[in-house]
């Protein structure tokens, strides 16, 4: 059963980073991908990037792009999300997701509603 575990969350401030972590078991590379989302109160989660599980294939949300990085270390079954510059909109609960792996070559992107296991988030928070 695929496991996922989330670290790296706390307080920021604006124009700060701070770098995810998702550590994943029970998942072998090669069956799925693996993206980061994000749910802030009162707003519908959202996708923010992922990452292909066998190739450097990657997909950023506009919102991100140019300033978060998305990564993996196949040897430490870890997935990262770098984030940089962060603002205030970035203030959310994060979670890592598995993805099947039609998605990202297929469509470019990881959506919301192909996830089939989510872990159990990090909070974000954003604030002066």
């Amino acid at each position: 059963q695929v496991q996922l575990a989330e670290s790296g969350g706390g307080l920021v401030q604006p124009g700060g980073s701070l770098r995810l972590s998702c550590e994943a078991s029970g998942f072998t590379w090669g069956d799925a991908d693996i993206g980061w989302f994000r749910q802030a109160p009162g707003q519908e989660r959202e996708d923010v990037a992922c990452i292909s599980s066998t190739t450097r294939s990657t997909y950023y949300a506009d919102s991100v792009r140019g300033r978060f990085t998305i990564s993996r270390d196949s040897a430490k079954n870890t997935i990262y999300l770098h984030m940089n510059s962060l603002r205030p909109d970035a203030q959310a609960i994060s979670y890592c997701a598995v993805v099947p792996i039609t998605f990202l070559p297929i469509m470019g992107a990881c959506p919301v509603h192909a996830v089939e296991h989510w872990g159990p988030g990090t909070q974000v928070t954003v604030s002066s």
